[in-house]
């Protein structure tokens, strides 16, 4: 079975409703849409792909107007659960759909970039989601993690006129992001597009960024090693608008 997983970060579900920017759906045809900072309970998210998903999964968490993530699907999980073992705080930053022997992640990493203490809680949250993939792989599982990160992993993931040791980009944090590599996970766009420069997937509103192209990658699609010669293509959608981050998908044979 090939599955197409397409991630997208929309700073604001209902924000980006009213901009007519889906129309790439169309095209792509996603099995499996995940969603990251949706800012909404499940009651205020628009009616948008009825039509075509079947299943919609919402951990909207308890920050009003913050966070949240949301999956669409044409196929039905076995399960679905929150992994409030990680988002202890319940801020609404993960589900896990798990499809006989696969586990798909839809995960929103927070930002450390507010102060030491959330700095903190970021890396609390890369280990604790590292710990569980770990675990799942340990039984036989196969792990597919997609989201927002909030971390650029490389030197090549962002403009290198932009300063590097900032929030999202300090050596703690590229650590951190480093031992899920060191554990076999496989960086999917990297894995089908090799050093490709000026692949960014995250751009800065206050300096313009888009325009000139000065960004970050900070949404990624990791899967379990097991899994890496079953990817087929991997995508960055930079020309679709609506929100500071694109869409980033990856065809898969599962």
């Amino acid at each position: 079975m090939k599955l197409r997983i397409f991630s997208w970060n929309v700073n604001g579900i209902r924000a980006i409703s009213k901009k007519n920017v889906f129309e790439w759906l169309d095209e792509y045809k996603p099995n499996i849409l995940a969603l990251q900072e949706i800012k909404a309970t499940e009651e205020q998210i628009p009616k948008l792909f009825e039509y075509f998903y079947t299943n919609r999964i919402v951990n909207s968490g308890r920050l009003k107007n913050q966070s949240g993530v949301l999956t669409y699907s044409n196929i039905d999980f076995v399960s679905n659960d929150f992994c409030e073992n990680i988002d202890d705080r319940l801020e609404g930053r993960i589900i896990e759909h798990n499809i006989k022997d696969v586990c798909i992640f839809n995960v929103y990493i927070p930002n450390g970039k507010a102060s030491k203490e959330r700095l903190q809680y970021k890396l609390e949250f890369y280990e604790k989601l590292l710990y569980h993939s770990s675990d799942l792989i340990k039984k036989g599982k196969s792990v597919i993690i997609c989201g927002d990160f909030n971390t650029a992993h490389k030197d090549i993931d962002l403009k290198q006129t932009k300063i590097l040791n900032r929030s999202g980009f300090t050596e703690k944090e590229r650590e951190y992001l480093e031992k899920f590599f060191e554990l076999g996970f496989i960086d999917s766009y990297r894995y089908i597009h090799g050093s490709k420069k000026n692949s960014y997937t995250w751009w800065s509103y206050r300096s313009k960024g888009r325009e000139k192209n000065e960004g970050w990658r900070i949404d990624y699609i990791l899967v379990s090693d097991d899994l890496k010669d079953k990817i087929i293509d991997a995508f960055i959608l930079n020309e679709v608008f609506g929100s500071d981050h694109c869409p980033i998908g990856i065809e898969i044979k599962l």
